[in-house]
């Protein structure tokens, strides 16, 4: 192991650098696949009605959802998962509305469906949350890398010696 042969410097910043470059794109790819998900998500999550449903037991056929559409502002990803994270923690809060009840039984109550079943728009929505989240966690990385070529004084060395 003494005789092991190490390489110079700037060599060895060269192969450190290409690695950083290249994980950052990496992210950066990451990042934009999360992103186009988390797109698709939030437009079936907000279109589709099937929040909670009808279940077996349930006295009548029926779902619930979001019927409205928001218009978009350019906000960072941390609120929007914030706000999205809150709306699905306050949206069984309706749970005890007359119509869930017609629908859901008498046992239905804030925060307990009776005899419904949560459906998967809602589970997609928490999904959304978590997206998200890692949105914003990746675009704190990457904003935070300095993707700049390698500076010239890195160069690799001929063992040359310019006269």
């Amino acid at each position: 192991m003494a005789n092991e042969k190490m390489l110079p410097a700037q060599e060895a910043a060269k192969i450190y650098h290409t690695n950083y470059v290249r994980n950052s794109r990496a992210i950066g790819v990451l990042w934009g696949v999360f992103t186009l998900c988390f797109g698709i998500i939030t437009v079936v999550v907000f279109i589709q009605p099937y929040w909670i449903g009808d279940s077996v037991n349930t006295p009548q056929a029926g779902y619930f959802g979001l019927f409205h559409y928001c218009i978009g502002n350019p906000i960072t990803s941390e609120l929007v998962s914030v706000l999205m994270g809150m709306g699905c923690m306050i949206y069984p809060d309706g749970w005890d509305a007359p119509e869930v009840k017609r629908m859901c039984g008498e046992r239905t109550d804030k925060y307990t469906l009776g005899n419904c079943t949560v459906r998967w728009a809602y589970i997609l929505g928490i999904i959304c949350i978590l997206d998200a989240g890692l949105l914003s966690l990746l675009a704190f990385t990457l904003g935070n890398r300095q993707d700049n070529l390698l500076p010239e004084d890195f160069e690799v060395e001929t063992g040359k010696e310019s006269e």
